[in-house]
């Protein structure tokens, strides 16, 4: 049977950038741009899928395109993110690797939508079942309440990650979910309270607002009104496209599906409420006796409404605004908080409650998605992380991001390198070692245990004295002055003296995605991420049913003075362990792709896509592909394909595969430079001799295609002429046999009619003879009843005569006896009175 290899048959450009020729950046654009106008929003690169985003709808994402791609061969059909879901999904059943799904590329690429595509198809796929079911049900219904709380719009996004989450799928040994474990990385707990221009805080607070019943709002001290709190930007509150009131349904729905009990979600709720009310509560100087300036809370009413939601004394909470208790040792110091201090504390307090609940609904999910059986499981990982990211102000929060993504970028180096080379190894063919970016210098800027900005950072933030961010821009600058991916315009390195595009606040470093500006205002801070203890204790202290999970350190029994991990240290471990656990794993590759900033369909912007091609590093990965092998493919379907290029090997050929396209190749007389033969396949070099395979076998196939249509034709024609043929026969048949059947009744309605009339000559002569007969019956009747009559008479006069002779006789006699005569002949006589006759 012909194997169909979409790639190359009937398709729009070219489905695999490794075959491109010529092979350039220009043309690499315009194979993207070919394939998105005709709505081909995803294109290969070997094993690698290139994602396109195209802000709509598709119809490439129904049940039907789900089976279409069940089980098939990767190159079988058109690119899609189904066939790399379909490929890791069968390697984890049927070869049993653990697999991994690292999905990458800036916010608004579409790389949350790839995750859920991919959960989806597993989901569709795999086994059936009422507790599987369960188990796929609530793995996707997990989606929704995670987004909620850690999605939001931003000017790129309308529904943009701010939490990197990676979740491991577990399966049985037939490939049925057992369960899920999810890890989330770094929310951006900044956006709570405070949002850049044209940007929202996290969706739950608008669906809540939204959505909620006016009891739920009543019981939480809440109004619809987005104005009343000083945590919601107005400027993006409506989103065009977002409902919040479905969406906050949805995710009710969703927690519910999950196995969040009523009294869970109740409690989930009005910490977000509380978040808003912390919003509202404002501080106002006041001056004490001695000098000192001190803060007080303007308006009480939203300090009394959040306590009472949390369970809180108002007078430990308003203390723990205005006061700072700081222990060494045996000895406590109370200081008065100033109205910036206040600020920081309430803002402090926000951030980290928000978070921990966050952090906490990870940890309760978890709960309810984990596998509930002890033996080894197969595992599935799907990385749906924050983007590279390039503001016009970038951060602390864009800083770790960006080292996120260099960690990813590397691995996606390592991983593709090592798989590549591991092939090779595997199949016996001989491997050269290729040139290629490797952006472990950018990494090691940023992590060394020792001079890594990080590392300084977390000392800056640990050593005493006045510590600002300018003091570690100077140990920067002190530090990673030589540092050739490092520039600042105060370091000792003379070249940016006179660059005024980098102001003095300032350091660039050249990431792999290009060039990015981080401002160090707030890096030492956020990197702290500190908590007064003052605020944990209060929190400790509340009766609500989560705060006492949420504040643990608050304990008085169990008070620590060791400084808690800062926010950097604490990422930077998580992202070391992400990085052990995917290089444990088979590694599948998403390359999402944003065409346009407007976030509208049909439009590719070139520049934007040319700049995300560059830092992806795509055009590395088709160079290191192509460097060794472009093409390879299993020594079967290599020979179903191109079996009709030989005649010893078309139409059958007898022997192991292998042997087949060795006698292939040589009649072809290829280049032997050109290929390697591998145990289990055969590895093209060139795609030349790819494109020279596919214009022959093209050429053939015409040809193929003449004999077919020539038989077909001369098929056809036998065909319709025996169809007449028999046609003909049959009418025939049927007219003879009217023919005759007319015939038969013309000849037996002519012999009725003899018949007829021969049967009634006979007839009519039997008449006459019997009429004739009948006649002379009665005439011999009639003769004889004559004769008989003429006898009767005579005997009756006989009689007659002789009875009056008689009479005659007894008469005379009488008077001779001197008798009374009889008076009649018919008088019976009586013995004594007959008469005796005289002698």
């Amino acid at each position: 049977m012909e194997v169909k290899t979409s790639l190359l048959d009937n398709m729009i450009g070219v489905g695999d950038m490794v075959l491109l020729e010529p092979l350039s950046e220009d043309s690499f654009l315009d194979n993207l741009r070919d394939r998105f106008d005709h709505n081909e929003i995803y294109t290969y690169i070997g094993s690698v899928v290139i994602s396109m985003n195209p802000y709509r709808s598709l119809p490439i994402f129904t049940p039907d395109k789900v089976e279409e791609y069940r089980n098939r061969n990767f190159y079988e059909l058109s690119p899609h993110i189904y066939a790399l879901a379909d490929e890791a999904y069968r390697s984890l059943r049927d070869q049993d690797k653990d697999q991994c799904i690292l999905i990458t590329g800036e916010s608004g690429a579409g790389k949350t939508e790839a995750s859920k595509l991919v959960m989806s198809y597993v989901a569709a796929v795999c086994g059936k079942g009422q507790e599987v079911n369960k188990v796929k049900e609530q793995l996707l219904q997990s989606n929704p309440v995670l987004e909620a709380f850690g999605n939001a719009k931003t000017v790129r996004n309308d529904n943009s990650s701010r939490f990197g989450k990676y979740m491991d799928i577990e399966f049985d040994f037939k490939g049925d979910p057992l369960g899920g474990v999810i890890s989330n990385y770094l929310l951006e707990k900044s956006r709570v309270v405070k949002q850049p221009r044209g940007e929202r805080n996290f969706h739950i607070f608008y669906q809540l607002l939204s959505g909620a019943s006016e009891d739920t709002l009543k019981k939480l001290k809440l109004d619809r009104d987005f104005s009343k709190y000083n945590y919601l930007s107005l400027d993006s509150a409506a989103v065009n496209g977002l409902d919040d009131a479905a969406n906050f349904r949805t995710v009710r729905n969703a927690m519910q599906i999950v196995g969040f009990m009523e009294d869970e979600v109740q409690s989930v709720l009005e910490l977000v409420a509380a978040v808003l009310k912390l919003g509202n509560i404002e501080f106002k100087p006041e001056s004490r006796c001695n000098g000192t300036d001190e803060s007080r809370i303007k308006d009480k009413n939203d300090l009394k409404e959040m306590c009472e939601l949390l369970g809180i004394e108002q007078s430990v909470l308003e203390r723990a605004f205005s006061y700072r208790t700081v222990e060494a040792k045996l000895e406590k110091v109370s200081t008065t908080l100033n109205v910036a201090q206040a600020y920081y504390a309430r803002d402090a307090l926000a951030k980290n409650l928000y978070s921990r609940l966050f952090s906490w609904l990870v940890t309760r999910i978890n709960e309810s998605i984990k596998a509930q059986t002890k033996t080894r499981h197969k595992v599935m990982g799907v990385l749906d992380i924050y983007g590279f990211e390039i503001f016009e102000d970038n951060s602390f929060e864009q800083f770790i991001i960006n080292y996120c993504n260099e960690k990813l970028q590397q691995i996606f180096i390592e991983l593709t390198l090592r798989e590549e080379q591991e092939e090779y190894v595997r199949e016996g063919i001989e491997w050269t070692n290729i040139e290629y970016f490797n952006n472990a210098i950018i990494c090691d800027l940023i992590e060394n245990h020792q001079n890594g900005i990080l590392a300084m950072l977390d000392e800056e933030c640990l050593r005493p004295g006045t510590v600002t961010d300018e003091t570690f821009l100077d140990k920067l600058n002190t530090i990673c002055a030589e540092h050739q991916h490092f520039e600042s315009r105060l370091s000792k390195n003379s070249k940016f003296l006179t660059d005024h595009s980098l102001p003095h606040s300032c350091f660039r470093i050249q990431h792999y995605a290009g060039k990015v500006l981080y401002r160090t205002e707030g890096f030492v801070d956020k990197n702290n991420d500190l908590l007064y203890r003052d605020l944990s204790q209060a929190m400790y202290k509340a009766t609500h049913s989560l705060i006492k999970q949420l504040f643990p350190e608050g304990n008085p029994a169990k008070v620590n003075l060791k400084r808690p991990p800062t926010a950097g240290f604490q990422f930077k471990a998580s992202v070391g362990t992400l990085m052990k656990n995917l290089q444990t794993k088979n590694p599948n590759y998403i390359r999402c792709v944003k065409p346009n900033d407007k976030k509208a369909p049909h439009i590719f912007t070139d520049s934007l896509v040319r700049h995300q091609v560059r830092y992806l590093g795509l055009m590395e990965n088709v160079r290191v592909r192509r460097a060794g092998y472009a093409f390879r493919q299993a020594y079967e379907p290599c020979l179903e394909r191109y079996k009709m290029l030989c005649k010893r090997t078309w139409p059958h050929w007898r022997g192991p595969a292998r042997e087949g396209v060795e006698v292939l190749m040589a009649d072809l007389q290829v280049p032997v430079e050109e290929y390697s033969y591998g145990r289990s396949k055969i590895f093209i070099r060139n795609p030349r001799t790819l494109f020279f395979l596919e214009e022959r076998r093209k050429q053939c196939l015409e040809e193929l295609a003449t004999l077919i249509q020539k038989i077909y034709r001369g098929w056809k024609c036998r065909s319709h002429f025996l169809l007449l043929k028999e046609s003909q026969i049959v009418v025939a048949a049927w007219y003879r046999r009217y023919a005759q059947q007319k015939k038969y009744k013309q000849i037996k309605s002519a012999t009725t009619v003899v018949q007829s009339y021969a049967r009634g000559w006979q007839a009519r002569k039997l008449l006459r003879e019997l009429k004739y007969q009948k006649r002379c019956e009665e005439a011999v009747t009639t003769i004889a009843a004559f004769w008989h009559g003429t006898q009767a008479r005579r005997e009756l006069r006989r009689l007659k005569e002789e009875a009056r002779r008689k009479h005659a006789v007894a008469v005379i006699w009488a008077y001779w006896k001197g008798l009374k005569v009889p008076t009649g002949p018919r008088r019976r006589l009586t013995p004594n009175q007959q008469p005796t006759h005289p002698h």
